[in-house]
């Protein structure tokens, strides 16, 4: 499953693609106009945007040079727009689109096309690796243990995942209900007090406090950030 925000100014588009993605397990929240989308990823986080060039407000290789400048250079980003030109292709990938779909969209091609970026940029979907190393925490996902300088840290099954979660994601800004949609699986309506309680037990269980090179920062009005304070 992933986290998907949507750009796309026709309603009816978007609430089609929006029942594509739904149908397909992804979380989807569509906005309609370039404004709308940047305010939202200010303060909240997705695995995936997919972003209309054509637009009432801004266009959306701008919206792109914004999403790469301030969100995260390594979020995967599918561009979608009724040109076919070469040269409007190699510009969307120039400013840093990671796939181009041409309109109108088809459901296979989109469902399967969001899977293999998943798969590359997540690894969504495998097998979880008998081992997961971040010196000096080690992951065992098969036996959900957690060890710090090989000592079992015990944890909740919330705290667990809350962990996971976060080390597979190191470096990223993690909104509260990113998180709520990611590990506990409910939509952010719910109380975002949950995420904090667990963020500060976890942060205390684990000393993510930079003492092991490893800290767990709040990230005012958006969420959290786990740093890898020692490379």
């Amino acid at each position: 499953m992933a986290r998907i925000a949507l750009l796309e100014d026709d309603l009816d588009q978007a609430a089609l693609v929006n029942l594509w993605l739904t149908a397909d397990g992804h979380q989807c929240q569509a906005y309609h106009s370039g404004a709308d989308f940047i305010k939202a990823l200010s303060r909240e986080s997705f695995d995936m945007l997919i972003i209309d060039w054509v637009l009432p407000d801004l266009p959306g290789d701008k919206v792109l040079e914004w999403v790469r400048e301030r969100v995260d250079w390594h979020i995967p980003v599918i561009f979608t727009t009724g040109r076919s030109d070469e040269s409007d292709v190699v510009l969307a990938l120039q400013k840093g689109a990671d796939d181009y779909m041409i309109k109108p969209l088809r459901q296979a091609e989109l469902i399967a096309r969001i899977r293999a970026l998943n798969r590359r940029s997540h690894a969504l979907g495998t097998e979880p690796a008998n081992v997961l190393d971040f010196p000096p925490y080690q992951f065992q996902p098969r036996q959900r243990l957690l060890t710090l300088n090989g000592t079992t840290v015990t944890l909740t099954q919330k705290q667990y995942d809350l962990a996971l979660f976060l080390f597979n994601h190191v470096g990223r800004i993690m909104s509260r209900g990113h998180l709520l949609e990611s590990v506990w699986g409910v939509t952010p309506d719910l109380n975002t007090r949950t995420v904090d309680i667990h963020i500060s037990r976890l942060r205390k269980k684990l000393e993510l406090d930079a003492r092991h090179g490893w800290q767990l920062n709040t990230v005012y009005q958006h969420g959290y950030r786990l740093e890898n304070t020692a490379s």
